[in-house]
């Protein structure tokens, strides 16, 4: 015997990231239904939504558009957008637009610490 799944959005704690998986070239229409969804996910206590974008096809500004207003929402919502499963085109075409995201699977980067001296040699001028 099987259910049917229960409408509205999945239970999301905080060990269990929220994903969103949209498909195939997107619609306005689905843009704001997506930016729905994110802000929905991260008000039921998501702090980030992982975002599937392997299935979105070739590169393109369209896709560029719904990340960008998918990261806007997020921020508004207080949490924040991770990228998985980006082709390098995608990757490429967000650094030209300077769109930064982090991505699953790597490791966050740091700045480093500041006004820290490796080392000092005896006859090196003091600053």
């Amino acid at each position: 015997m099987s259910s049917a799944r229960p409408p509205g959005l999945p239970i999301v704690d905080a060990m269990t990231p929220a994903v969103l998986v949209p498909a195939g070239p997107v619609t306005q229409e689905e843009v704001t239904g997506l930016c729905d969804d994110v802000r929905a996910l991260l008000e039921a206590g998501a702090g980030a939504v992982v975002c599937d974008v392997g299935g979105l096809g070739p590169s393109a500004l369209g896709t560029v558009d719904l990340l960008a207003r998918l990261d806007l929402a997020a921020r508004r919502a207080g949490g924040r957008i991770r990228l998985r499963d980006p082709a390098p085109a995608l990757q490429a075409l967000l650094d030209l637009v300077g769109l930064r995201f982090e991505m699953e699977g790597q490791v966050e980067q740091r700045e480093p610490a500041l006004r820290v001296e490796e080392a000092v040699e005896p006859g090196d001028p003091a600053l």
